[in-house]
């Protein structure tokens, strides 16, 4: 009876260990651990701008051709040629998705009132027109203005415009990390000093920053916002690339014969833009009586 009664008790511990403090909306809930005694919850919140470091360029080529074997085949002649020159950036520079189509084009009639209508029967076809979309990510800057040249020698279609986005790295996670740690420490002396209070040891470091958000008082769980970010310096080149910049200008002198060649005689520049990044922490320390 005993080790039914034990059994019973481990099945059932785990479900009551996950159960909430109280309900959404409960008028109070039991005050947390680290609040049976004075403390300071200072919640850190720092942001930054640093260049993107991410580019991605849409283009599409478009071919017409007696058949749709001939059509695609014009098509990906200039889709290789794009992507071999692209490759010769280095590995992992540059990363290509591209899909291909071929669309029927039938041979065109007028109704009564005018209307250009194509007549879509198999015997009325006059040709295949064969399309290619590139999708191209730059992962490193440096080859940025490079590949668009060689993006717009290719002789596409269409290009669309340049995207940017960031993708922060570890290092620069990390220091951004490190930052709100440091700020939330900062925000908790100056609170501190000007209360006339002195800091105890610190009892909860939570690099989510979400215990300093919590509203003790008005029911579990409920969030707050948190404090105004303070700039910090990121570990990034500094670059005056608050905007996007292109320029392309044709050359002057004879027109290339090779891809390569012919993206030589381009002028573009090109700006990766700032984004901003940001982080939190949140540290609660006991407080000590003026001393």
């Amino acid at each position: 009876m005993k080790a039914t009664l034990l059994l019973a008790a481990l099945i059932a511990a785990p479900a009551f260990a996950q159960t909430p403090p109280a309900s959404i909306g409960q008028p109070f809930i039991p005050a947390p651990w680290w609040m049976k005694d004075p403390v300071i919850a200072a919640m850190g919140h720092v942001r930054t701008e640093v260049p993107a470091n991410r580019a991605n360029i849409g283009a599409r080529f478009k071919k017409v051709e007696k058949t749709a074997g001939e059509a695609m085949s014009a098509v990906a002649a200039q889709v290789r040629a794009l992507d071999a020159a692209l490759r010769a950036l280095g590995a992992g520079v540059v990363q290509l998705e591209t899909t291909f189509g071929a669309t029927p084009l039938y041979d065109q009639y007028r109704d009564k009132d005018g209307n250009l209508i194509d007549n879509e029967r198999e015997d009325r076809i006059r040709g295949y027109s064969g399309s290619a979309s590139v999708a191209i990510e730059v992962r490193e800057m440096a080859a940025l203005e490079r590949a668009y040249r060689l993006v717009v020698a290719a002789a596409p279609t269409e290009i669309d415009d340049v995207g940017f986005r960031l993708e922060p790295g570890n290092a620069i996670k990390t220091a951004m990390a490190k930052s709100a740690v440091e700020d939330a420490a900062r925000r908790a002396r100056d609170a501190v000093a000007a209360a006339g209070a002195r800091l105890g040891p610190v009892k909860i470091i939570d690099p989510s920053g979400r215990v300093c958000q919590t509203q003790v008082l008005a029911g579990w769980p409920s969030y707050g916002s948190a404090p105004p970010a303070r700039d910090v310096i990121a570990s990034a080149p500094a670059s005056d690339a608050s905007e996007q910049s292109i320029m392309v200008t044709g050359a002057k002198r004879a027109t290339p014969a090779s891809l390569e060649e012919r993206a030589d005689a381009l002028q573009v520049r090109l700006q990766p833009p700032l984004r901003e990044l940001t982080a939190q922490s949140c540290i609660i320390y006991g407080l000590l009586p003026p001393g």
